[in-house]
């Protein structure tokens, strides 16, 4: 099956105020009705994925019923979300998992509810799915360092930002990394250290590093929050160098805009929810869906920004014909 994806921009979209959990959606709410797993409430990437889950489930006229852990990341709580959700058994779930090993008992606990499951983003190490939708984490990075390197002219000394330690999609994205760097021998790598996805972490880690290392060249960020925070890291020591990121998301998008980030790879999460959602509808309805669905991965640089130059809140999600080709 070839599939391409094609964005399109409107203006409205629902959203959905965030706490530990937050029933929301638009259309039928005595219809479908879609649980999602988000891992935390701080990272704006995962905001995009509930805003473009709301504007699925509006278009599809279903409900929709968001599971976000108060505490980021927390495989207790999101278990704990699990548990209630089976208790109040929506038709289908749309799952991101906090821990792609953790958090498998309560994936089959959901097969074991007969509760169809889209595992979204975040792959998980076991149980039964309906689709896959998501990015190829690795070729994220190595897209992203790549990029990098070639613009440090294929020299200088680099620095990697990692995500969760032990988290399947940090692992991959640094290896793609690893390997963008093995293509260019007169590339340094002079550190390599976890700031979990958070920009205040992301800063406060480049801050340590750029007073441990004189000469920074450049800053490959597993996403762009840490991305973002290695910036102001970079701005607060009044020091330059060229920083990528990952994920293609607005505040990255201004960044890039504005000068300050060179580029960031697009993983866009607003596109994620959006086929995240109407995957499980779809499934429900008995239509036919792709046991996975990859993302195309560009480059988003000053030369191609414009399209997504939105905010995610003026956006709906383009109809599934308009995504999915065959």
């Amino acid at each position: 099956m070839t599939r391409s994806i094609r964005i399109r921009l409107f203006s409205a979209a629902l959203t959905c105020a965030v706490a530990a959990t937050c029933a929301r959606g638009g259309g039928n709410q005595d219809g479908d009705q879609v649980a999602l797993f988000t891992k935390n409430q701080t990272n704006p990437y995962f905001q995009s994925i509930r805003l473009g889950a709301d504007s699925a489930a509006s278009q599809m006229k279903a409900g929709i019923v968001h599971y976000v852990p108060t505490k980021p990341d927390s495989i207790p709580e999101q278990m704990s979300q699990i548990e209630d959700a089976i208790i109040k058994h929506p038709h289908a779930v749309v799952f991101i998992p906090v821990d792609f090993k953790a958090m498998v008992p309560g994936v089959q606990k959901l097969n074991a509810a007969s509760i169809p499951v889209v595992n979204l983003t975040d792959r998980s190490a076991g149980g039964q799915f309906v689709s896959f939708v998501g990015c190829d984490d690795e070729r994220l990075g190595l897209s992203a360092g790549r990029y990098l390197l070639q613009h440090l002219n294929g020299k200088g000394n680099v620095i990697i930002i990692e995500g969760v330690g032990g988290s399947a999609n940090s692992a991959a994205r640094s290896r793609g990394f690893h390997q963008a760097i093995r293509e260019f021998p007169a590339v340094k790598l002079v550190a390599s250290q976890p700031g979990n996805f958070q920009r205040l972490q992301a800063l406060q880690v480049t801050e340590n590093l750029l007073q441990a290392h004189p000469q920074i060249d450049g800053v490959l960020a597993a996403n762009d929050a840490m991305a973002l925070g290695a910036i102001e890291a970079l701005d607060g020591a009044n020091r330059k160098a060229a920083v990528v990121g990952i994920n293609g998301t607005k505040e990255a998008v201004d960044a890039i805009k504005a000068g300050k980030l060179l580029a960031s790879v697009d993983c866009n999460g607003f596109e994620q929810g959006c086929i995240g959602v109407m995957t499980a509808i779809r499934h429900l309805r008995k239509l036919p869906v792709p046991k996975e669905f990859e993302f195309p991965q560009p480059v988003i640089d000053r030369s191609n920004y414009g399209d997504l130059d939105v905010p995610d809140t003026q956006r709906s999600c383009p109809m599934w014909e308009d995504l999915v080709k065959e």
